[in-house]
């Protein structure tokens, strides 16, 4: 069971860029790591970092945390320097509203999103909701600068550090290097134990998109079980509703029930519950009526379909640069998780 936290790794996992299709360098500064605590390792042809642990029996399990980060591409540099880009992943477009990003030229170099200023807006435009289409990005360098080092298809990320804010982390793309983070600590407990079945941890890309990088690994290990992890809604601010809640910081782990791309197996609820409460570790159940994770392709991407479920951590302002997580909270999921992989031989795998 782990105790504290690891502020410095969670940092260098949330700060690093890697924007759907561009998580090179997210999987190279994890890869390093995990390889310490594999049996096997590889990178598919997709980019998934797959690290297997043998386990007492050969049934298989498999847990996912994507790698991406909701980004940006570059799509047009216009004549005084001014770059444009397409959203890679879904933005609210009023959180890109006085935002640095950094630029993945030749060379990195940051930039600033930029809008018509408020003062010479028309009263009819002032009215209206801000558009992707009304940003551009400023370098404050001159065409000819630019070009020498940008293109479009070039990847653009958002600029922001990670800090401890009371009893929270706070930063950007926590949504979902939390959960990367989470998995590489559950690796690093299970070094010198064995699981209870065959684990395939897998980091995978391109989430934000489409959940293109599980689909693939789910067809390609076909797990009888698997476990997505991922960061979830926390709606327990001014304004809420406790039924739109979702989830709240400092309420333990959750439980998944449902979302829009999967209902969990109500084996693996009944299973992750029953180790929480085995374990002292404090739970939530979490249903989120939009949106979906990784857990939706692991569950039916196999012939046959997998005992799927998930573990999600609860997240306030999430896909923003300023998502928070409960410092607990994380700890109670890697705990959680650590215990899952221990006796999921304890999980029941047939209908009766």
């Amino acid at each position: 069971m782990l105790k504290e936290n690891k502020f410095e790794r969670l940092k260098a996992i949330s700060e690093i860029p890697g924007a759907s299709g561009f998580e090179h360098k997210v999987r190279n500064l994890v890869k390093d790591v995990v390889a310490q605590n594999a049996d096997k390792l590889w990178v598919d042809r997709l980019g998934n970092l797959v690290v297997y642990r043998k386990g007492k029996t050969n049934k298989k399990v498999l847990v996912a945390a994507h790698m991406d980060e909701i980004g940006f591409v570059v799509s047009h540099i216009d004549d005084n320097g001014f770059i444009r880009f397409h959203p890679v992943g879904g933005f609210d477009p009023k959180t890109l509203t006085a935002q640095r990003v950094v630029v993945h030229g030749k060379q990195d170099f940051k930039g600033v999103m930029g809008s018509k200023p408020v003062h010479i807006m028309k009263p009819e435009e002032r009215k209206k909701n801000v558009e992707i289409s009304d940003f551009f990005i400023d370098t404050g360098m001159d065409v000819e600068q630019v070009k020498e080092i940008v293109e479009p298809g070039n990847a653009i990320t958002r600029d922001r550090e990670l800090i401890e804010m009371g009893d929270c982390f706070n930063g950007k793309s926590l949504d979902n290097r939390v959960s990367v983070y989470i998995l590489e600590q559950v690796l690093e407990l299970l070094k010198s134990e064995t699981p209870a079945y065959d684990l395939y941890a897998v980091f995978t890309v391109q989430e934000e998109v489409g959940l293109r990088g599980a689909q693939v690994a789910a067809q390609a290990i076909e797990p009888d079980i698997a476990i997505g992890l991922d960061t979830t809604i926390a709606f327990d601010t001014p304004g809420s509703q406790p039924q739109e809640q979702v989830s709240a910081l400092g309420k333990g782990t959750a439980i998944k029930i449902m979302d829009a791309s999967v209902i969990s197996d109500l084996r693996m609820i009944e299973f992750l519950k029953n180790t929480a409460q085995k374990h002292n570790i404090t739970y939530q159940t979490e249903m989120l009526a939009g949106g979906g994770t990784d857990t939706g392709n692991l569950q039916r991407m196999v012939k046959g379909g997998a005992i799927a479920g998930a573990i999600s951590i609860p997240t306030r302002h999430i896909h923003q640069v300023i998502e928070s997580v409960h410092k607990q909270d994380v700890l109670d999921s890697i705990n959680l998780l650590y215990y899952a992989l221990k006796e999921m031989d304890g999980l029941e795998l047939e209908y009766i």
